[in-house]
């Protein structure tokens, strides 16, 4: 189970990285963790461990610690409360291993900035996609249509094996479909991710099991920031679905999300 926790952890800040490429960000990567020195885009951590027991302060001198920060726990040991953070919410890691691929139809792979800009509009992620991640060969953006071509919901896939999947959303009132679509994608490959408790259903009705626990802080010191928990809370998957796109208010959009 621990090593399917380190290979989740790894591709998650794989994609972390990507992402913050994509915005002109350099990330650090070592043994103890993945780090970004100044604020990560909307809806991404500073900071995700790669292994247990990584030194707190250490951690968070290799970050931009003030309120807004927030820390990926990948194997939920730390303790950050000292340093003006809290538990934003505790978290699943999910794993689902090369399989007969389900009856879904796949995704299909979104190639173009304007295809991209659509994608994102419906995610609700907007300039956060930059055109970047399509060249990107570690990276699939993935879109289904219904009958009259209207984008119902998508996810991506990141990573050479295992894949992460991230970004999952849909618009209609029920995931599951979209997760059986990313096996359809991959289905002779394992994928990783995670997702809360409330989110799991949908992605253990596809083939997906838990294999550990993982933890959001977030320094949220001054009540400015404290309304922003539970948007917060809507997209924390960085791996994972997006509540908000599937019936939260739009305001509960408004808040810096880690993926």
């Amino acid at each position: 189970m621990l090593e399917d926790v380190r290979t989740a952890a790894g591709n998650n800040a794989e994609w972390c990285d990507i992402v913050c490429g994509s915005h002109g960000l350099a990330g650090r990567t070592d043994a103890d963790a993945w780090s970004v020195p100044h604020r990560s885009p909307q809806w991404y951590p500073d900071a995700v461990t790669l292994r247990p027991r990584v030194d707190a302060e250490g951690l968070l001198a290799r970050i931009d610690a003030g309120p807004g920060a927030s820390v990926k726990d990948s194997f939920a040991d730390l303790d950050l409360s000292g340093y003006g953070f809290r538990v934003l919410f505790d978290a699943q890691w999910i794993h689902r291993p090369p399989s007969a691929p389900p009856v879904d139809p796949p995704l299909t792979p979104v190639t173009t900035p304007d295809d991209l800009a659509s994608w994102a509009a419906a995610h609700g992620g907007g300039e956060l996609f930059r055109p970047a991640l399509l060249a990107d060969p570690r990276v699939r953006v993935l879109a289904r249509h219904d009958d009259r071509g209207v984008l119902t919901g998508g996810a991506v896939l990141s990573g050479d094996g295992p894949y992460g999947v991230s970004n999952l959303f849909t618009r209609t009132d029920d995931s599951r479909d979209i997760w059986r679509a990313v096996c359809a994608t991959l289905p002779h490959a394992p994928l990783v991710g995670y997702e809360t408790t409330a989110d799991l259903t949908p992605a253990l009705s596809a083939g997906f099991t838990t294999t550990g626990p993982l933890r959001i802080w977030l320094h949220d010191q001054g009540p400015a920031l404290r309304p922003l928990l539970r948007a917060r809370t809507a997209m924390l998957d960085g791996i994972g679905t997006d509540p908000a796109i599937t019936g939260e208010p739009p305001e509960e959009r408004a808040a810096q999300l880690p993926q």
